[in-house]
């Protein structure tokens, strides 16, 4: 079955999640902020969803049509063959987004579309009361500038939560974020990776993972595991590839932190994500760590906000680390934060300053490749 499929992600991480649909060998059809639509097929909806490192979803794009008001919310999502998906027994909730459209209203527009498919639903199997006690199939309609888009998610829990960080500390990284930033600082063999305030572990654990081919979703089950019409060897043939594509590497991280908790958890969860044999986990201060002649990249997230005590605290941090680091020199250092002085506390400019998000909290990544 040949399908239109639709990966969202954070904020400034399209680059990289095209790159990595490509990878796989699927067509990109259109971009747009956050979201990537390509062609694929039963196949590319396993593939994605166990192989993707900066997809936040994986969707089955149903449909797209203008919507203006809800005679035609209701008369287009009426007409797309939902029953092509859903069973009659199945279950189907809707909830959506609207943002910059005349049909701005969210439940509103729930109700519509919830009404048009049992309309459809019902035009295909003949009866106008649905348990929906069987398989649960999620719509969601993403309305921007009045078209609207209605999907099926294959993905169920967000592929941020790959499994191995069942607890965290106070405002943690999210995975796909974390990812993203150790593939921007290019991550070695031939250079210490090292996290000096490193929390729960994320960075350096989605550094090693990368490193040692795990694939990020390898480990955990999807919504679309339950779908009818995808046969369940697809998903067995495709994690036995993934499997089989983790290898060995010379590759080694430090993940350091200061405070005991955050040691502990690091090393659990390095442990529960297979990357301990290459993770060295252990408690130090980060500005009194030493290269000792190694070549080694620096790239962490400072504690900022709840993380740490008060404001005054944090830039005192930062002008500390700041003097620390360029003591490292040759080392690079990449530093993300949502302080808006980070440059000017820290004591130089960034070579590169790349915007990030995560979540929805805005944030830069700093980056000094000359760290002098």
């Amino acid at each position: 079955m040949k399908l239109e499929l639709v990966a969202t992600c954070l904020f400034g991480l399209e680059h990289l999640l095209g790159e990595e649909i490509e990878a796989l060998g699927y067509e990109r059809i259109s971009t747009i902020d956050g979201r990537i639509t390509f062609l694929g097929d039963e196949e590319a909806i396993a593939l994605s969803n166990i192989f993707l490192r900066y997809a936040e979803r994986v969707f089955i794009k149903v449909g797209s049509f203008k919507a203006e008001s809800f005679e035609e919310l209701f008369e287009g999502t009426r007409t797309l063959y939902w029953p092509d998906f859903i069973g009659r027994d199945d279950a189907f909730p809707v909830k959506g987004h609207s943002i910059k459209s005349k049909l701005f209203s969210i439940p509103d527009c729930q109700a519509i579309v919830k009404k048009a498919v049992v309309r459809s639903m019902t035009e295909r199997y003949g009866i106008t009361q649905f348990a929906e006690t069987g398989v649960k199939y999620q719509i969601e309609f993403f309305i921007l500038n009045d078209l609207a888009t209605l999907m099926i998610d294959t993905s169920g829990v967000a592929l941020h939560k790959r499994g191995y960080r069942k607890d965290s500390l106070g405002a943690p990284i999210r995975e796909t974020l974390a990812a993203a930033i150790a593939a921007t600082s290019r991550p070695r063999e031939n250079v210490l990776f090292w996290d000096p305030m490193c929390g729960s572990g994320t960075i350096a654990i989605e550094a090693a993972m990368m490193m040692k081919g795990i694939a990020p979703g390898r480990s955990r089950h999807f919504a679309a595991e339950d779908f009818s019409f995808i046969k369940k060897e697809i998903w067995k043939d495709a994690r036995e590839e993934a499997f089989d594509l983790e290898h060995p590497t010379e590759f080694q991280a430090f993940a350091s932190d200061i405070d005991p908790s955050a040691v502990a958890l690091a090393e659990k969860n390095a442990r529960l994500a297979g990357v301990s044999d290459i993770v060295k986990v252990f408690r130090h201060d980060a500005r009194k760590i030493s290269v000792d002649g190694r070549r080694g990249t620096i790239v962490c997230n400072p504690p900022y906000g709840e993380r740490l005590g008060t404001l005054r605290e944090v830039e005192q941090l930062y002008k500390e680390i700041g003097v620390h680091f360029r003591s490292l020199s040759p080392w690079q250092v990449y530093i993300i934060t949502s302080h808006p002085s980070f440059e000017r506390f820290y004591g130089r400019k960034a070579d590169k300053v790349r915007k990030l998000y995560n979540g929805m909290l805005p944030c830069y990544l700093y980056q000094f490749f000359k760290n002098k």
